[in-house]
C-alpha cells in the first residue's frame, strides 16, 4: 500500500467564516525545536524472578539484598521487590538505598493479600486443527473451576485474518465455559496448512526423482541444492505470511488487554507455527538453504516477545497439535525412505516446537509441549503461584532499542529464569500498533471520529487500483498551538488495510500540519486528502490522524471493495 497527501480542500463553512487561510502542508516546514514532541509515559519494568536450587527445587525467603540486576550490562537499582509464595504476598519493599518505591506500574500488594493472575488465552484457529484444539479447550473447561478468587480470563480466537473477544476479563466459571465452548465451536484452518504441506512435499517428492543429464553423466535430483526453486519459495513464502498475521495477532491482543491486574500471562495456543518456515519447507538435513528475503528464527517472533514484556506478560505457549506420530508404508519404498520420512516428520515438529521454546524463553515462561497441553492452565497457575517480583524505572529514550535485562542470584547453587528485554517503545510505533490492533479486532482505535469519503477507483499497476480518500478533520478535536503569530497543528497520518485473505499492509506515518493566522472556530473542519493503492479486493481499512500535542488519536473503519 502506498500513500501520497495532497494540499487540503476548502470546507464551505470555513470560507464563509472569511477567517484567514488554515491549511495543512508537510511537516517539512517544522515548528520551532522543542514545541512539538512525544510524551513518553514513564513506566516500571516488572520482572517476575523465579530461583530454582540444583535439583529444581523453588527457593524462598530471599530478599532483595540477594539478587542483582543488570540493565545493558550495568548495575540497576530495585526500586520496588516483593515476594509471592503459594500465590500471596510475603512481603513488599524497596531495596537498599533505591529511594522511594515508584508509583506507576507497581502492583499494590500487601503482606498476607492474595495475588490473583489475568490469565489471556490466545486460540490460533488458522494453524490448528479442529480434533487437537478442542482437545485442549476441553482441557481448559475442565480447569477453569480451579480460578482462584482473584484470578480472571478473557479469550480471543484468531482465523487468519480477524481478532474475535470470546470473553473478556471474566471471573465467572459460567461465563468462560461459555466461551470455550463458543472457542471450540469456530472452524479451524489446521487442514488447510496440512493440504499446503502435502502439496509441497509431493512436488518436492517429484523434483527428487527427476534426473537430469549433464557432462560426465547424471545428476540425481537429491544432490545439494543450495537455492529455493519457485515453488518451493512459493510455499515458503505463503507460510512465512500466515505466521508473521499470527504473531502479530497475538501481539495486538496482549496490546488490547495492557493493563489487567495482578500477573499477567497469556496462554498462547499455537496450531504449530515454524520456528524458520524455508527450513520447514526444504526439511532436509542434507540441504542447508538460506534465504534472508523470508523472514524467520527471531525476527519473525521477536515482535510478540517484545510487546510481552514490554507490558509485563510472561507467555505460555501450548503445543496444541501435541507428539507427532508419522505412519510409514513401508510397500512403498525402502527402509531407508521410511526412516528418512520419520526423521523429517520429527525435524518439522522440532521447528513448530523452537518457536514456542523462544517465545516462552524470552518472557520467562515455559513451553507446555507434548502432553502437557492437557494440563496448560493447572500448569501456569503452579508455576505462577511463587516467585518475586522486582521493579525498577528505566531511563526512557522513546527510541525503539530493546535494552537486555539480567537477574542474577548473589548465593551459590542457584538457578534464575526471568524475562530478558525491554523495549524501549516510541509513541511514534506505540500510536502504529494501536492502529493495527484496531484493524485486527475491527474497532476503530478512539472514541473520536473521522470523517472519511472515499473517491473512485482508477487502475493502477496489475493487481492493484488506487482509492482516493478525503479526510475531514475537525479542528475542536486536536490542538492548534499559537507559534509567532500562527496556529499550528503537528499531525500524523496512518492507514491500515486488510484484505480477505488476512493480507496486511504495511502501517506509513506521514506527518503533515495544519496552519492558519487565527484560531479556529467551534465546528470548523479542514479536509485532507490522499491516495492509496490496494490490493483490488475487498479491505477493511482503519484510517487514523494523531495530534502529537495532545495525544488525541482520530479514526475511521470502513470497507471498500475496489
Amino acid at each position: 500500500m502506498s500513500s501520497s497527501p495532497r494540499m487540503p480542500m476548502w470546507t464551505k463553512r470555513f470560507l464563509a467564516a472569511a477567517i484567514a487561510a488554515v491549511t495543512a502542508v508537510p511537516a517539512g516546514a517544522q515548528a520551532p525545536a522543542g514545541t512539538f514532541g512525544e510524551t513518553l509515559e514513564v513506566r516500571v519494568v516488572n520482572i517476575e524472578v523465579v530461583v530454582v536450587d540444583r535439583a529444581g527445587n523453588r527457593v524462598t525467603g530471599l530478599g532483595p539484598e540477594d539478587f542483582k540486576l543488570l540493565v545493558d550490562g550495568k548495575p540497576a537499582p530495585i526500586e520496588y521487590f516483593t515476594e509471592v509464595r503459594g500465590g500471596g504476598a510475603v512481603a513488599a519493599s524497596a531495596a537498599p538505598g533505591a529511594g522511594a518505591a515508584p508509583t506507576q506500574g507497581v502492583p499494590a500488594l500487601a503482606p498476607g493479600g492474595a495475588v490473583g493472575t489475568s490469565y489471556l488465552v490466545f486460540v490460533d484457529d488458522l494453524f490448528s486443527i479442529t480434533r487437537d484444539r478442542d482437545r485442549v479447550l476441553e482441557a481448559l473447561r475442565r480447569d477453569v473451576a480451579q480460578l482462584g478468587p482473584e484470578d480472571r480470563m478473557a479469550i480471543v480466537a484468531y482465523n487468519g485474518r480477524r481478532l474475535e473477544m470470546l470473553s473478556s476479563w471474566s471471573q465467572s466459571v459460567a461465563v468462560l465455559d461459555r466461551a470455550l465452548r463458543k472457542a471450540s465451536e469456530r472452524p479451524a484452518f489446521g487442514l488447510q496448512r496440512l493440504s499446503e504441506l502435502r502439496i509441497n512435499d509431493r512436488d518436492r517428492q517429484m523434483r527428487r526423482q527427476t534426473v537430469s543429464f549433464g557432462v560426465g553423466g547424471t545428476i540425481s535430483g537429491r544432490d545439494i541444492v543450495s537455492q529455493l526453486d519457485l515453488s518451493e519459495r512459493a510455499y515458503a513464502s505463503q507460510l512465512a505470511e500466515q505466521v508473521q498475521g499470527s504473531v502479530a495477532a497475538a501481539a495486538a491482543t496482549l496490546r488490547s488487554f495492557a493493563q489487567p491486574p495482578g500477573r499477567k500471562v497469556m496462554l498462547l495456543l499455537s496450531g504449530g507455527w515454524p520456528y524458520i518456515p524455508v527450513e520447514y519447507t526444504v526439511n532436509d538435513f542434507a540441504r542447508p538453504v538460506s534465504d534472508t528475503s523470508i523472514p524467520g528464527g527471531e525476527p519473525l517472533f521477536r515482535p510478540l516477545a517484545d510487546t510481552a514484556n514490554l507490558l509485563g506478560y510472561t507467555i505460555y505457549p501450548v503445543d496444541v497439535p501435541g507428539l507427532q506420530g508419522q505412519s510409514i508404508n513401508m510397500d512403498e519404498g525402502s527402509a531407508d525412505d521410511a526412516q528418512a520420512a520419520i526423521l523429517e516428520a520429527r525435524s518439522r515438529e522440532q521447528e513448530n516446537e523452537f518457536s514456542l521454546l523462544y517465545v516462552a524463553k524470552e518472557t520467562g515462561g515455559e513451553a507446555l509441549l507434548n502432553g502437557l497441553r492437557e494440563k496448560a492452565l493447572s500448569e501456569a497457575a503452579a508455576d505462577t503461584r511463587s516467585y518475586y517480583w522486582l521493579g525498577f524505572t528505566p531511563a526512557r529514550r522513546g527510541d525503539d532499542k530493546r535494552s537486555q535485562i539480567r537477574v542474577e542470584v548473589n548465593r551459590p547453587g542457584l538457578k534464575v529464569r526471568s524475562r530478558d528485554s525491554f523495549l524501549d517503545l516510541s509513541k511514534r510505533h506505540e500510536v502504529s500498533m494501536e492502529v493495527e490492533s484496531a484493524l485486527l479486532f475491527g474497532n476503530p482505535p478512539s472514541m473520536r471520529s473521522l470523517t472519511v469519503a472515499v473517491g473512485k477507483p482508477q487502475k493502477a499497476s496489475m493487481g492493484t487500483v488506487k482509492l482516493p480518500l478525503e479526510i475531514s478533520i475537525p479542528l475542536d478535536s486536536i490542538t492548534m498551538v499559537p507559534i509567532e503569530g500562527r496556529y499550528v497543528a503537528d499531525l500524523e497520518l496512518r492507514v491500515a488495510a486488510l484484505d480477505e485473505a488476512g493480507r496486511r499492509s504495511e502501517v506509513p506515518v506521514l506527518p503533515f500540519q495544519i496552519t492558519g493566522h487565527r484560531a479556529p472556530f467551534p465546528g470548523q473542519q479542514v479536509k485532507y486528502e490522499t491516495t492509496l493503492e490496494l490490493r483490488r479486493s475487498r479491505q477493511q481499512i482503519v484510517v487514523a490522524v494523531y495530534d502529537k500535542a495532545s495525544g488525541n488519536l482520530l479514526s475511521s473503519t470502513l470497507e471498500v471493495a475496489p
